[in-house]
């Protein structure tokens, strides 16, 4: 069994895997929750099942990109896991943890167009979103990057090729990403049940991570906001 972490956004995700898919799932959507919730989902997981850390094959985390805070959080639950049931840690890209959430759902079905690009996107801000793009294979089309968006952004991508949007940074450029080729999924939410596929295929690759010097993938530095006022008052 795997269990999978995801915190990468507002909501945080536990979910516990078989070689068959998802046998149990925890999730919260109430924001800047993660620090109290996660480690209590995962016991609710283990203990439903009956099993304890030391029975996990390995834990699985998103790695990135995403929140700074709920990244952090996730990675060290995870690597706390890890290193005290002596089980493997897995990094999961975010990216292709929501291709994998994407291609389960059934609008995907409705795209008999076999050159559909699908891009997952995060908010990273403003105008600015992480992205990737990936056929309908899983193959990577373009790696994740961090880009301010216009309605000049992916003008370069062949106009009779459509591409689909989901993902909260798809939702807030759907009214800039304009074009008949351009598809937007609307109900679009992030799970640690999409790490399944990704989180075994690297567990059969044995694909694991260095649990003492593994980071998440911020893609961008973390800036901090100024204070309106000082502590002084003035």
């Amino acid at each position: 069994m795997i269990i999978c972490l995801e915190t990468s956004t507002l909501l945080c995700s536990a979910a516990l895997c078989d070689n068959s898919g998802v046998v149990g799932l925890r999730e919260s959507a109430d924001g800047k929750s993660h620090a109290s919730l996660l480690t209590v989902f995962i016991d609710e997981l283990l203990t439903e099942a009956g099993i304890s850390a030391q029975d996990l094959d390995a834990i699985a985390v998103s790695k990135g990109p995403g929140s700074y805070t709920g990244l952090r959080i996730g990675v060290s639950a995870a690597k706390g896991i890890a290193y005290a049931a002596s089980i493997p840690l897995i990094g999961v890209d975010t990216m292709l943890s929501m291709f994998h959430g994407v291609s389960e759902m059934p609008e995907k079905n409705s795209f008999t167009d076999d050159s559909a690009l699908f891009v997952p996107m995060l908010d990273a801000r403003r105008m600015e979103v992480y992205y990737s793009i990936f056929k309908g294979n899983g193959e990577i089309y373009r790696k994740v990057s961090a880009e301010v968006m216009d309605e000049n952004s992916f003008s370069e991508i062949p106009e009779d090729t459509t591409l689909v949007f989901f993902g909260d940074g798809a939702s807030k450029c759907r009214g800039i990403l304009k074009g008949a080729n351009k598809i937007f999924i609307e109900n679009f939410r992030i799970s640690a049940a999409h790490m399944y596929e990704p989180a075994f295929k690297a567990f059969r690759e044995k694909r694991f991570e260095d649990t003492a010097y593994f980071e998440p993938f911020y893609l961008k530095d973390f800036i901090t906001s100024q204070p309106k006022k000082n502590i002084l008052g003035r």
